[in-house]
Formats: structure tokens, C-alpha cells, sequence
């Protein structure tokens, strides 16, 4: 019986040594993620993003030459290199599993494959088809073809003021000229 008590004693303290190993493994592992980030910049460089290791948008960068672009590009860039700054986070979780848990870890790469899903590669980056500011379409309720065109409302009628009120002079007027007595 001693021996199989010793031997119970074992198992749990291995079981207790691996669970920790395990535990200290995950915990690098999720410092080691959290603290990292994706940048990604425009050819041109006018536009540069920064997303943490969940793909959010920690940093933005537009440089004063991006005055020159519309809008529209500007904001198409932001949102292209937003796409590819995330499609680059399960990369950046596969090497710090492989430096952390290993590549046999079945938890880490469940992470991994999650992380796939979530952040897909990014379409190519077609060349924006922008119209030409002339053509540009705007919505407002004047380019709504189902509702008739405004007429402006008529001019209100002018208010009529009521004539101003002069008080007459009285014999014991000694306001010095300004508009009447002090006690009335």
C-alpha cells in the first residue's frame, strides 16, 4: 500500500509541475502579445496605422502633404492599411507561440487559427477609381428625385411696431435731460 500512495504522490507532483510549467508558458505568451503592435504606412507615406495585437487602431498618422488627396482616398488609405496591419496580427501570434508554448501546443494554435478568421487577408489594393471632384454625387435632399422641388416660403408679413410713447414734460422736470425723474 506505501508504494502506492508514493507513487500517487508522484503523478500528482508531476501533473502540479507540468500545470505550472504550462501556466508560465501561457502567461509569456500573453505578455509577449499584448505587448505588441502592427504598423503599417501608405507607399507614399502620407498615411501610416498602428493596431494592437487584438487589431485595434492605437495610432494614426496623416501627414500635411495629404492635403492634396481628396478625402475619399485618404480615407480609402486608412481603411486598406488598417486591413493589412490586422492581417499581419496571426503571423505575429505564430511566432510568439513558437517562441513560448511551441508549435505542438493544440491551445496555442486554436489562438492562432482564431486569429485567421478574424483578421483574413486583405483584398489586393486595386487602384482607387475616385470621380474626378466635378463629378463628385452628392446626397442631399435637393437630389432626391421623389420628393418635388423646394420653393422657398413667402416672405413673412412685416411686423408692424407700435409708435413710441413720448411722455410730456412735466413743470417739475429736473432729470437733467435724462428721460425723466428719478422717484416716481
Amino acid at each position: 500500500m506505501p508504494d502506492s500512495i508514493d507513487a500517487s504522490d508522484a503523478m500528482i507532483d508531476n501533473w502540479t509541475k507540468r500545470l505550472e510549467e504550462n501556466a508560465a508558458r501561457y502567461q509569456a505568451l500573453a505578455d509577449r502579445v499584448q505587448g505588441q503592435s502592427v504598423t503599417e504606412r501608405s507607399k507614399d507615406g502620407t498615411v501610416q496605422v498602428t493596431v494592437d495585437s487584438r487589431g485595434l487602431l492605437k495610432n494614426l498618422v496623416i501627414a500635411e502633404t495629404a492635403t492634396s488627396k481628396r478625402m475619399a482616398e485618404v480615407s480609402a488609405q486608412v481603411m486598406q492599411l488598417v486591413q493589412r496591419a490586422q492581417a499581419r496580427i496571426p503571423e505575429l501570434l505564430q511566432q510568439a507561440m513558437t517562441e513560448t508554448t511551441g508549435t505542438g501546443d493544440q491551445a496555442a494554435a486554436e489562438i492562432v487559427r482564431e486569429a485567421q478568421s478574424t483578421f483574413p487577408e486583405p483584398p489586393p489594393d486595386p487602384e482607387p477609381a475616385f470621380p474626378e471632384p466635378d463629378r463628385v454625387r452628392r446626397f442631399l435632399p435637393e437630389d432626391n428625385e421623389e420628393q418635388p422641388p423646394r420653393t422657398p416660403p413667402p416672405p413673412a408679413p412685416p411686423q408692424q411696431q407700435p409708435p413710441l410713447r413720448r411722455r410730456r414734460p412735466t413743470d417739475n422736470d429736473d432729470d437733467d435731460d435724462f428721460g425723466g425723474p428719478i422717484l416716481s
